[in-house]
């Protein structure tokens, strides 16, 4: 069991460390941020509950790997928040989606699909993230009910 301590001083770059120790490895990374939204939406052709106007509490999980930079850093998570808030969230937070998205039954499967290839463009047009790409990126439209797009399954059809 560790005892408690103050460090006596913080570690100087430089001094206590090289930069070129600063990152520890050549691998693949992957790291992930969650987001949720409020939206509204309602089914077309569709029989049950879902074909009238309702919210949800959407959440999502984006999954984005890569290789780290001089720092140790794949994709600062502030970055892949600024990506969200600018390029994807704008057409979903406190929107009916049936106006806001492209023509599409507004079902999870198809607003998944979206949510990454938005995602994808950015990251294409972007050159600063080195890289990066999109490993997954999974649509909670309930606690317990998700929809998911993987990178394997949106390349090849």
């Amino acid at each position: 069991m560790f005892d408690f301590r103050i460090v006596d001083r913080l570690q100087k770059i430089d001094e206590d460390i090289q930069k070129s120790q600063l990152n520890y490895h050549a691998k693949r990374v992957l790291v992930s941020k969650e987001f949720a939204f409020d939206a509204a939406h309602h089914l077309h052709n569709y029989e049950g509950k879902c074909k009238n106007l309702h919210g949800h509490t959407y959440r999502v999980v984006l999954g984005l790997s890569g290789y780290t930079d001089e720092r140790g850093i794949m994709l600062d998570f502030g970055d892949i928040k600024e990506i969200w808030k600018q390029k994807i969230e704008v057409y979903l937070d406190h929107r009916y989606l049936n106006e806001t998205l492209p023509p599409m039954n507004t079902t999870a499967e198809n607003i998944v699909v979206w949510i990454y290839e938005r995602l994808a463009e950015t990251l294409l047009d972007e050159q600063r993230y080195n890289g990066a790409r999109i490993e997954f990126v999974r649509l909670y439209e309930t606690p317990t009910s998700y929809a998911e797009a993987r990178r394997e399954w949106m390349e090849i059809e």
